[in-house]
């Protein structure tokens, strides 16, 4: 297979993001490389891609070296050929279409731990957006500064929700569940029992989020391998502003960081184990997580993976931010068969079940 232009390829994928209105750092980045690449002889540039030495040179990052070696190797760039899956599509009708495709939110928090109003006001909010389901996500013990809930609460718990669901409108439920806490060495914080009775178990990483990639990259595929996990909640960890415009208080308590850095891990180690295990990767709808990247979300969605579009609202008014996940799905071309909450809560109860 002859070789690409790499450089060509590197101005084409920044001339996209430019249309598409990315951020300007991410066009930036491509047209810099280009312009570093462009300065030295093609044949240097091919001996530094075997290498591995691109990213020695000022200008080049990890993500376009590894366009540059798939150029080079004669293949379309992977980052490339996300982008021109998603040309010409009209990005506010798919993702429209992706919301309306959506019958409930899997990630979602009540003030039994850190979120700010009851799990009856939080289930009618839900009903009034058109939702069929809501699952209940609250926190699990070890996230002491939110609140989690011990196996004895959780237990009362349940023992609630199935008490409100007699009193909810007729076709709408609360699917039970947790967002567990995937501790240092990959497993979940809360009784496999417990977790064995839950509708859907979302999972993430909360504390040690500095962690070096290899610790990581294990911990978070131990926790993967768990038959309990139905889905990872979001993969990085990042926060990109201090809360959403307008938020304060209480329904919050727990995401004080005014930015934060994405965890560094293997994303293709990670999301290949997602799509062989069948863990679905949360889109995490929240405006100052945003979180997966949209560049991993297009690497998860080559992986094969399975999506959750979810708010991880903790205040009534938070359920409506799953626009914002689907606008950022749209855009990595993510259809709507590839996303558990397009499904009806039987279906997802049961792929959850059957998983276990």
């Amino acid at each position: 297979m002859s070789a690409r232009d790499p450089i060509a390829d590197l101005r084409r994928i920044a001339f996209l993001l430019e249309r598409a209105n990315e951020a300007t750092y991410r066009v930036r980045a491509f047209r810099s490389a280009a312009k570093a690449l462009g300065a030295l002889p093609a044949k240097e540039v091919a001996e530094r891609a075997r290498a591995g030495t691109l990213t020695e040179l000022s200008g080049v990052g990890d993500v376009t070296a590894r366009c540059v070696a798939e150029s080079l190797a004669g293949e379309e760039p992977v980052y490339l050929r996300r982008l021109v899956a998603t040309e010409g599509t009209d990005l506010d009708a798919a993702a429209t279409a992706l919301r309306t495709a959506l019958r409930g939110d899997c990630h979602t928090h009540s003030d039994w731990s850190d979120g700010g109003s009851p799990i009856e006001e939080m289930a009618l909010a839900a009903v009034e957006l058109g939702h069929e389901y809501l699952v209940l996500t609250d926190h699990s013990p070890r996230l002491k500064v939110a609140r989690g809930l011990t196996a004895e609460r959780l237990r009362r718990q349940l023992d609630h929700v199935a008490a409100v669901n007699d009193a909810l409108p007729k076709g709408f439920r609360i699917l039970t569940g947790i967002e567990v806490d995937i501790l240092a060495d990959g497993s979940l914080d809360q009784e496999e029992e417990l977790l064995a009775r839950l509708d859907v178990v979302v999972g993430s990483v909360h504390s040690g989020l500095n962690d070096e990639r290899a610790k990581m990259t294990r911990r978070m595929l131990a926790a993967i391998a768990n038959p309990h996990l139905d889905i990872l909640g979001h993969c990085t960890g990042r926060m990109v502003a201090s809360r959403p415009a307008g938020v304060k208080g209480p329904g919050d308590r727990a995401h004080r960081p005014r930015t934060r850095s994405e965890s560094d891990f293997d994303p293709d180690a990670v999301f290949a184990a997602c799509a062989e295990r069948g863990v679905a990767v949360e889109i995490n709808s929240r405006p100052e997580r945003q979180d997966p990247p949209k560049r991993l979300i297009r690497r998860a969605l080559e992986a094969g993976c399975r999506f959750a579009i979810n708010t991880d609202a903790h205040a009534p008014g938070q359920l409506d931010w799953q626009r914002f996940g689907c606008e950022r799905a749209a855009l990595c071309g993510v259809p709507a068969d590839r996303v558990v909450n397009t499904w009806k809560a039987d279906r997802l109860v049961k792929w959850t079940h059957t998983r276990r």
